[in-house]
């Protein structure tokens, strides 16, 4: 009987542990997104445009959002980026204008290559898609210069806590894509309506095409919120077709950051624990 017993009570200790791991929910990993608004300086040279460096005012609207992922242990990051950036610039002399703009989404995954205390230093890389352009007012004939690429990059993060702020600093550099760039003397009449397109797709690399995006930020709570402020650089510069670009900006960026858990499908339908505002 006694050995029943044990027996019997071993039974159900396995029984009782076996069924509260099935039971077990894991939490979900939350997601740090943010909205920032950031102003500064741009300068553009385009030689397809015109000989000389305008620069003035840019204004960008950036999305950033960090997750983290089921791969590699819960380790490996996923950051998704969407900007629009602006810029209105003058000749030297302010006698002419010159107008850009781009749409930028950027998709990088981050494992961590070293942790300390505080300190994270992480590596990765991933795609970036661009679509832009810059208009010329003085020009009649080519007053538009196209900008739109397709790069694979690699990129660092490292990731600092000081007390209650959050320090981190990004660099980002393409290796290896593609870039659109016109023949010298080619006009876009020539390439759209004539179909005259040859040349205008770039295998780009660092031979003909050089970036960097530097991006630094400080989260810094206060009481509901965190504030979300710092620098945002990109530099570029292309050399094809006897046609020399650089686009470089420095911007100050300001917003808020928050943290969230995403749920979806029956994950907040049938989940006691959630206390939807529309699935009721």
């Amino acid at each position: 009987m006694r050995k029943t017993t044990i027996l019997v009570l071993l039974w159900f200790s396995v029984y009782c542990t076996i069924q509260a791991q099935k039971t077990e929910v894991l939490p979900e990993p939350t997601v740090n997104h943010s909205t920032m608004i950031g102003f500064g300086k741009a300068f553009l040279s385009d030689s397809y445009l015109s000989p000389l460096t305008y620069d003035g005012m840019s204004v960008t609207l950036l999305h950033d959002r960090i997750k983290a992922t089921q791969y590699f242990g819960g380790e490996l990051l996923l950051q998704q980026q969407f900007q629009i950036q602006t810029a209105i610039t003058k000749n030297p002399t302010a006698s002419a204008s010159e107008y850009y703009g781009d749409i930028r989404f950027h998709l990088n995954g981050y494992y961590p290559l070293f942790k300390a205390d505080r300190f994270t230093l992480l590596g990765g890389g991933g795609g970036a898609l661009t679509l832009g352009g810059i208009y010329n007012v003085r020009n009649s004939n080519n007053p538009g210069s196209l900008k739109t690429s397709f790069n694979l990059q690699l990129s660092t993060m490292a990731l600092y806590q000081w007390k209650e702020i959050t320090l981190r600093w990004q660099l980002t550099s393409p290796f290896a894509g593609m870039f659109f760039s016109p023949e010298y003397g080619h006009s876009y009449y020539e390439i759209f309506t004539l179909g005259n397109n040859k040349g205008i797709v770039h295998f780009g690399s660092f031979h003909n095409q050089l970036a960097l995006r530097n991006y630094f930020t400080i989260d810094i709570p206060i009481r509901n919120v965190t504030l979300r402020t710092g620098y945002l650089g990109d530099y570029l510069r292309t050399d094809v077709n006897q046609l020399d670009t650089r686009i470089i900006s420095h911007q100050f960026v300001i917003g808020l950051a928050f943290e969230s858990i995403h749920f979806g499908g029956r994950q907040v339908q049938n989940n006691p624990s959630i206390n939807s505002s529309y699935y009721r």
